[in-house]
């Protein structure tokens, strides 16, 4: 487990991304450093679409958070690398709700949570890159990984896919007007967000920068979309959920 060997007092939450753009995927981890405050050797990132994942013992982590992807859970076309990331992902998340094990989905984590859980995700509900509303359901004001939000804050959002049939059995946590299911429960440790927890508007616009061309949105209106991100009333809210994933389920080494 060399991975994991410099940090010597706090075992490492894992980060699992598929990205293929190496600045996407390194900003990405960057990002979750700053925001909740991790060192290097406290957030480990794995690059799943270069190598397969490695055998990980729950024992030796934290916990794991799913990042951002090129990839769509509902794509009709899948690579054979989309294919095996997804097969290695479900079984994370087998192994995670088996064990009741801390777990982060962000945006294309979402998907993979609702799919694995027999839910329905699809494009009915996807949104361009904007800020949104996102409100809290009376299960959600009452989650401690939402301790300290408002019942309504204001988060970054940019995804081609969403939930469009509830998973029986996972827990609706927080909904937007456009796009239902934000944030959703298995468990009591098992999360998955579509809006994104670790971004700020300059995190956002660098992102924007390196997926202009990607369909998020129309790359004409860069300039306006950047603009009303940095004077959107994205006040620091929606990094809650990440900061209070990581300041409750770091566990002690040795």
């Amino acid at each position: 487990m060399a991975r994991w060997a410099m940090m010597p007092d706090v075992k490492p939450f894992v980060l699992l991304s598929s990205r293929e753009d190496d600045a996407a995927a390194l900003g990405e981890a960057a990002s979750i450093r700053q925001i909740a405050k991790l060192g290097d050797g406290e957030l480990v990132q794995i690059r799943l679409e270069r190598e397969p994942m490695p055998s990980i013992d729950f024992d030796d982590v934290s916990g794991f958070l799913i990042g951002g992807s090129d990839y769509c859970v509902s794509s009709d076309n899948k690579s054979p690398t989309q294919r095996r990331v997804e097969a290695e992902l479900f079984d994370l998340l087998r192994r995670a709700i088996a064990a009741d094990f801390p777990v982060l989905g962000l945006c294309y984590g979402m998907g993979l949570l609702a799919a694995y859980l027999g839910g329905t995700v699809g494009k009915t509900y996807g949104e361009t890159i904007r800020a949104i509303a996102v409100s809290l359901t009376p299960e959600g004001r009452d989650d401690r990984l939402l301790a300290g939000s408002p019942d309504c804050f204001h988060a970054f959002v940019g995804h081609k896919e969403a939930v469009d049939v509830v998973p029986s059995g996972a827990v609706v946590l927080a909904s937007g007007v456009d796009c239902p299911v934000q944030l959703l429960r298995a468990g009591r440790n098992v999360y998955a967000a579509q809006y994104h927890p670790e971004l700020d508007a300059e995190a956002l616009v660098v992102r924007m920068e390196l997926y202009k061309n990607f369909g998020y949105f129309d790359p004409q209106e860069f300039d306006a979309i950047a603009s009303a991100a940095r004077n959107s009333p994205v006040d620091g809210s929606q990094h809650k959920l990440l900061t209070n994933f990581v300041t409750l389920n770091a566990r002690q080494a040795g």
